[in-house]
């Protein structure tokens, strides 16, 4: 019989345990692509806002893009549907905010591996890097992992993928316009809009 500290994450490097962790998770902080100068800009919510109560609040929270080169700041509110507020869809190559491509982006496997931040590159490397991935109970159309593409989880592309979310994480400490990366432009992979996209009278609804 496992124990719980053995499918306890981090505890042995060649096993994963995931606990259903949405994407909507690592989207608090996401490093673009400065609309002005072409440097690393930050999005995240605009301060002052209240405490997050569920991780998917971060898809309807009004943002703000800084750019810490050239000190260009812009700002996004999400889009008023009668009572309601509609949220963003995460997934692609650009951050579902401003529209901006993402400044974590590397070409691997004749693809496109991006990660919104470096909390987001080492959570995927744990979980590219371990030989046993064990499910956890969320919905596979919810779970971060189950919705990754089949080549980023083939084992056969395993030191692929790592090297390429290595070159990420290297990426991630730079932030001047020449250190931005040649594949970090837009792809037109934005995701499709999903039903359950409206919040209204504190509840989500589809």
């Amino acid at each position: 019989m496992v124990s719980a500290m053995e499918l306890e994450p981090g505890i042995d490097p060649d096993r994963h345990h995931d606990p259903g962790r949405w994407l909507a998770q690592f989207a608090g902080r996401i490093l673009v692509v400065c609309p002005r100068c072409g440097g690393c800009a930050v999005v995240v919510p605009r301060p002052g806002l209240p405490e997050l109560r569920y991780f998917s609040e971060l898809l309807f929270q009004p943002r703000r893009l800084t750019c810490g080169e050239c000190g260009a700041v812009a700002e996004w509110a999400p889009e008023l549907r009668g009572a309601g507020l509609v949220g963003v869809t995460l997934g692609g190559t650009e951050d579902p905010f401003f529209r901006r491509p993402l400044w974590l982006q590397t070409r691997c496997v004749s693809q496109i591996l991006w990660a919104y931040n470096e909390d987001h590159v080492d959570e995927l490397a744990a979980y590219v890097g371990a030989r046993l991935r064990e499910r956890g109970v969320a919905r596979p159309t919810m779970a971060m992992f189950a919705r990754l593409p089949r080549w980023m989880k083939a084992s056969g592309n395993r030191s692929d993928v790592l090297a390429g979310l290595e070159r990420l994480r290297v990426q991630s400490k730079r932030s001047t316009p020449a250190d931005r990366s040649d594949v970090a432009h837009e792809h037109g992979d934005r995701p499709r809009p999903h039903k359950s996209m409206l919040f209204r009278g504190g509840q989500y609804q589809t």
